[in-house]
């Protein structure tokens, strides 16, 4: 950081007054001859003159009062033009306000303090520009290297001497890195809450965040490429961040290095988050051609524990099953997602994708109490993620070879909940918000679902579902699609027509057509439980 010190200790020049000055830093140096330059300048700049309009003690007394007030660094005046020596108003004004000034003889020319200032400068900027380079270059290699997110807040918390923050785009922290001290907790919550009301007011700028405590920091907004927050190609309205990268100095402003070292990182970051999300995606795709080739029969035995081995899930898996709301504030991948990250949360290992328009999650086998008070845990982490209560179905923990079962178990413990199946208690939650099932949730028809590998069950969905397989016409695939979205939407017209995107007169018309056909009153809860258990057996010997 050049000084005014540091500026004249090479200079032929004499310094009249402002000892006490001498530290402040120099940002630039300007010449001029105006009575008020101050609207041209920022603060900090060395003001070179020769005081041609300073003639009157009056001005003089002004002149040095204005560049004080103004912030500038010091004043150098140079002498043997209009003035043989620097005027006694502008020395003692300057006395009194502690400001730096200094006699330029005629002499040294004004360009030789001013390429002293340019050289030492560059130097400095050139300094800060490889330091910057070098600090970027180690936040790559933990970016190449997969140490995550974390680390990279660490680093870069070491780098620049401050706390490191990366939040979402709703105002909550993903990492946190304290450099010195830790956070106050009211601090954490001012910054968040900030970065909340920018969301909601679409603001995607660079920000210094309001803080009680003393201290100086900077809020980056990152976006999905790693640009900054930008407008819009034709002027639209401001991109909204990804995330955003937040510093906060214990004590003290940043630096030129600091806030150099900040704007790289926002690339670095946004590097490291796509990174993730795509390691995320592919995750996922994999968990889903795997769970879906569980479901449908085609992964048993060894090659089934071969293809899970990779997950962690070789030797004992369960299966927890969540219901997928239509209502919430998020749906689809969010339910996916939320899943996700609530398995995380807890440290639990886990194959999360969407089966059968279901969220599954493949988990380490363990006790039955075990997995319920996790499937608890999971499901108020939903409710809180999507906004709507939901109902968790849990399997019982089963050899990895053997996982259709247990994803069947689950899905059958869900849909028991929803049915009112008698038997059925559901370990819900104290707060009734969240309700587990489990395979003892099917009450006395659970022998049934423990048949998937005998005749015997094949022969009861025959008996059941038999006639309207067998039905004459094109619309026998039909009649089964009907009688499952009406089972599953628990007889309600309008919502089962929906599902099925026809008119509920037609969905009657079918749904009479079953009861014609198999000799069942749908009406009937018992009868509607005994098909609802045909249509899940014969997913399970199919």
């Amino acid at each position: 950081m050049l000084t005014v010190r540091d500026l004249l200790s090479d200079l032929d020049v004499r310094i009249l007054t402002g000892e006490a000055g001498m530290h402040v830093p120099v940002r630039w140096v300007h010449i001029t001859e105006l009575l008020d330059p101050t609207p041209w300048l920022s603060g900090g700049e060395v003001l070179l003159t020769t005081g041609l309009q300073l003639l009157e003690e009056s001005s003089q007394r002004e002149f040095v009062t204005r560049l004080a007030d103004h912030q500038l660094a010091a004043l150098g005046f140079g002498t043997g033009f209009d003035h043989q020596a620097v005027p006694e108003a502008i020395v003692e004004v300057a006395t009194e306000r502690q400001f730096p000034v200094f006699e330029v003889p005629y002499e040294v020319p004004f360009i030789a303090v001013t390429e002293a200032a340019f050289t030492q400068l560059v130097n400095e900027q050139y300094a800060v520009l490889r330091r910057a380079l070098a600090a970027q270059e180690r936040l790559e290699r933990i970016v190449l290297s997969e140490r995550g997110l974390d680390a990279l807040a660490g680093a870069l918390a070491a780098l620049i001497g401050a706390a490191v923050l990366v939040f979402d785009p709703r105002g909550e922290p993903l990492v946190q890195h304290e450099f010195r001290r830790p956070l106050e907790p009211d601090t954490l919550a001012a910054v968040s809450g900030q970065l909340r009301e920018r969301t909601r007011r679409r603001e995607a700028r660079a920000f210094v965040p309001a803080r009680d405590e003393a201290g100086n920091g900077l809020a980056l907004p990152v976006a999905a490429d790693g640009a900054p927050g930008s407008r819009l190609p034709g002027g639209g309205a401001e991109r909204m961040p990804e995330a955003w990268l937040v510093a906060l100095k214990d004590a003290g402003p940043l630096s030129d290095f600091d806030r150099l070292t900040l704007h790289q990182a926002v690339t670095i970051v946004a590097l490291e988050l796509l990174r993730e999300r795509v390691a995320g995606d592919t995750e996922r795709r994999l968990a889903g051609d795997v769970l879906a080739a569980v479901v449908r029969g085609e992964l048993v035995g060894a090659e089934l524990r071969r293809r899970l081995e990779p997950f962690g899930l070789a030797d004992r898996v369960a299966a927890i099953v969540v219901e997928r709301p239509a209502n919430g504030r998020g749906a689809g991948s969010s339910a996916e997602t939320a899943l996700a990250s609530a398995l995380r949360d807890d440290a639990a290992r886990g194959l999360v994708a969407s089966v059968m328009g279901l969220s599954c999650a493949l988990v380490p086998g363990m006790e039955e109490d075990d997995l319920v008070s996790l499937a608890e845990r999971v499901g108020e982490r939903l409710r809180a993620e999507l906004g709507v209560a939901v109902r968790v179905g849990v399997g019982r923990a089963v050899p990895g070879g053997e996982a259709r079962r247990s994803f069947h178990e689950a899905r059958c413990a869900l849909e028991a909940l929803a049915l009112g199946v008698p038997g059925a208690r559901g370990n819900g939650a104290s707060s009734g918000r969240v309700r587990v099932g489990t395979y003892r949730d099917l009450g006395s028809f659970q022998l049934l679902l423990s048949l998937q590998d005998d005749d015997a069950l094949r022969l009861f969905c025959d008996s059941i579902l038999g006639p309207i397989e067998a039905s004459e016409g094109p619309y026998g695939g039909e009649l089964m699609r009907s009688l499952e979205a009406f089972i599953e939407e628990n007889g309600q017209w309008e919502r089962a027509a929906r599902r099925l995107y026809c008119h509920r007169h037609t969905l009657r018309y079918r749904i009479r057509r079953v009861e014609e056909l198999t000799g069942r009153n749908l009406s009937n809860a018992r009868d509607r439980i005994e098909f609802w258990l045909a249509l899940r057996g014969r997913e399970l010997v199919s």
